[in-house]
C-alpha cells in the first residue's frame, strides 16, 4: 500500500459504521429535525457524516486522483444554480462501482467506479445525477417526513453501501427495521428528477449529454457480469432500462452540436492508469498496460513492483521515463520506486524534476522529504513535511514520518503531537489516547502549545465518532 494512504487493516470493520450511525442518531436527531431540516442542519449533518466516513474508510489522497475529481465536481457545480453550501469531494478506496452525495454538499466517488467507466463524460454523468439529489434536497425532504429515525437510516444505508454487497444492506435493515430503512429510498419522482436535472447540469458543463446514459449502461453491465448488487440509484424504480431510454430520448431532442460534443479524456486515463497500477487485479492490469507509451510502461512498473519483481519493475520504469521524460506523474512514480529500492541518487533526480514540473504534487514532496531525512538532511526535510501536511492534514503516514523526523531532531513535544495525529487519523484508538497523553506531558510553550490546543480539538471530535473502548 502506498505510504501516502492511511493504513486500513480492519476489513469488514466498516460495518461498524452502522453502530456509530445509531449512536450519533440517538444523540443528535432531535437537534436536527425538530421543526424540519434547515440548511444549517444539512451542513452540520454533512460535516458529521464526512468525519465519520473519514474515520472508518480509506480516502485516496494522491493529488493526481483527488485534484482530478475535485476539478470534475467543480466544473459541474459551476453549471448549477448558486447553492448555500460549498461542495466537497472525496475518493474512497473501494472496488464497488458507486458514488453518492449527502446533504451539505459532500460528494464521494469509489475507486471502482473510476476504474471501470470508459470516459470522463460517463463519470461526470453519474456525479451530475448525485449532485441533483443534493440540490433538489431529496434526502432532506425524506428526513423531514421520517423525522427522528431517518438520520440513522441515512447513515446506516450508506454504511451498507460501503460494506459492499447484500451483507451491508442486511446490516442496515436489521438495525432499524425494513420499514424505517426504506425511508431513505428515493422515490420514482426523485430518480426521474435527478436524471432530468442532472442531465441539465451535465450539458451546461459542456459534456456530451449521452455520458449519463453511458455511465449507467456500464454500471448495469458490470453489475450483471460480476454478480454484484446494483448501486442504489440504479436499483430504485423506475427500471434502469426505462431510465436510460428516457435519458436518450431527451438527448435525441438536443441540438446536433450538443449531442456531438467531444471530451478530452487525457486526465481521466491518467487517473485510471494510476488506480489500476496501484490497486487493480494484477493480471487484468498487465493486460491493460500492453502499450509502449509512458503511462502504460509506468502502470506495468507499478504492478511488477507490487509483485516484488524488481528487475521487471526497473525495466518498465526506465522505459516509462524514456518515453515520457517530462511527465511529472511518470517521474514521481519512478522516483518513488527507486526510493523504495534504495537507489537514492536516481530517486532524488527523478523526484526533484517531478516537483519542478508539478509543484502541486505533494506526494512527490512527501517521498522527497523522506529521502532527505534518510540522507541526513532533516532541516531541509522539515519544510517539505510541513508543505505536505498543509495539503493533506489528515494523512496518517505523513504525520508518522514527520514525527520520527522531529524525534530524531530532539523536538520531543512536537514529535508526540504528530504521532498522536497519526494514530487518530489511522483510527488506532488506544495509541491515540496514549500519544495525546504523552503530548500533553512533553509539549512545551510557544509553538507546541498552539499545536497541542488544535490536537485536543481534533481528538475530541474524532472520539465522538468512535464507540467506547
Amino acid at each position: 500500500m502506498p505510504m501516502i494512504l492511511s493504513r486500513f487493516g480492519r476489513g469488514l470493520r466498516v460495518a461498524l459504521l452502522a453502530l456509530l450511525a445509531l449512536q450519533l442518531a440517538v444523540g443528535q436527531a432531535h437537534a436536527f429535525f425538530f421543526g424540519g431540516v434547515s440548511l444549517k442542519d444539512e451542513k452540520e449533518m454533512g460535516h458529521k457524516f464526512d468525519t465519520m466516513i473519514r474515520s472508518n474508510l480509506i480516502m485516496v489522497q494522491d493529488p493526481e486522483v483527488s485534484h482530478y475529481v475535485e476539478s470534475l465536481v467543480s466544473r459541474l457545480v459551476k453549471a448549477i444554480p448558486p447553492q448555500p453550501f460549498t461542495f466537497r469531494s472525496g475518493v474512497i478506496l473501494h472496488p464497488q462501482l458507486n458514488a453518492f452525495a449527502v446533504p451539505g454538499g459532500y460528494v464521494y466517488v469509489f475507486t471502482g467506479l473510476i476504474m471501470n467507466l470508459t470516459n470522463e463524460s460517463e463519470l461526470a454523468g453519474v456525479l451530475a445525477h448525485e449532485l441533483a439529489h443534493v440540490t433538489q434536497r431529496h434526502v432532506a425532504s425524506r428526513l423531514e417526513r421520517a423525522q427522528v429515525v431517518s438520520i440513522a437510516s441515512l447513515l446506516l444505508a450508506v454504511a451498507g453501501i460501503a460494506a459492499g454487497g447484500s451483507g451491508g444492506g442486511a446490516l442496515a435493515v436489521g438495525a432499524l427495521g425494513a420499514g424505517q430503512s426504506a425511508m431513505l429510498n428515493y422515490s420514482r419522482m426523485d430518480e426521474n428528477e435527478a436524471d432530468h436535472i442532472g442531465l441539465q447540469y451535465l450539458t451546461a458543463a459542456g459534456y456530451p449529454p449521452a455520458g449519463m446514459a453511458g455511465g449507467f449502461k456500464v454500471l448495469r453491465q458490470k453489475s450483471w457480469m460480476s454478480g454484484a448488487s446494483v448501486p442504489a440509484y440504479l436499483s430504485t424504480h423506475p427500471d434502469i432500462g426505462d431510465r436510460i431510454n428516457g435519458i436518450m430520448a431527451r438527448v435525441t431532442g438536443m441540438k446536433e452540436s450538443v449531442r456531438n460534443r467531444s471530451v478530452n479524456n487525457n486526465r481521466f486515463l491518467r487517473v485510471q492508469t494510476l488506480l489500476w497500477g496501484r490497486y487493480g487485479d494484477e493480471q487484468a492490469a498487465l493486460h491493460r498496460f500492453r502499450g509502449k507509451d509512458g503511462l502504460s510502461s509506468m502502470g506495468r512498473g507499478m504492478v511488477h513492483a507490487r509483485r516484488n519483481d524488481i528487475v521487471a519493475a526497473t525495466k518498465s520504469f526506465d522505459e516509462a521515463v524514456a518515453a515520457s521524460p517530462r511527465d511529472p506523474l511518470v517521474l514521481r512514480e519512478a522516483g518513488a520506486f527507486h526510493y523504495r529500492k534504495g537507489d537514492m541518487g536516481k530517486a532524488e533526480r527523478l523526484l526533484t524534476e517531478a516537483m519542478r514540473l508539478d509543484p502541486r504534487d505533494y506526494m512527490a514532496s512527501f517521498f522527497y522529504a523522506r529521502l532527505l531525512d534518510e540522507t541526513e538532511r532533516a532541516a531541509q526535510a522539515d519544510r517539505h513535511y510541513r508543505d505536505v501536511l498543509r495539503q493533506v492534514p489528515e494523512e496518517a503516514d505523513v504525520h508518522e514520518a514527520y514525527a520520527r523526523s522531529l524525534g530524531r531532531a530532539g523536538r520531543t513535544g512536537a514529535a508526540y503531537i504528530h504521532m498522536a495525529y497519526s494514530a487518530i487519523y489511522a483510527n488506532r484508538r488506544k495509541q491515540a489516547k496514549r500519544y495525546v497523553e504523552e503530548a500533553r506531558a512533553k509539549a512545551r510553550g510557544g509553538a507546541d502549545a498552539a499545536l497541542l490546543k488544535r490536537l485536543e480539538n481534533v481528538y475530541k471530535e474524532r472520539k465522538e465518532m468512535w464507540e467506547d473502548d
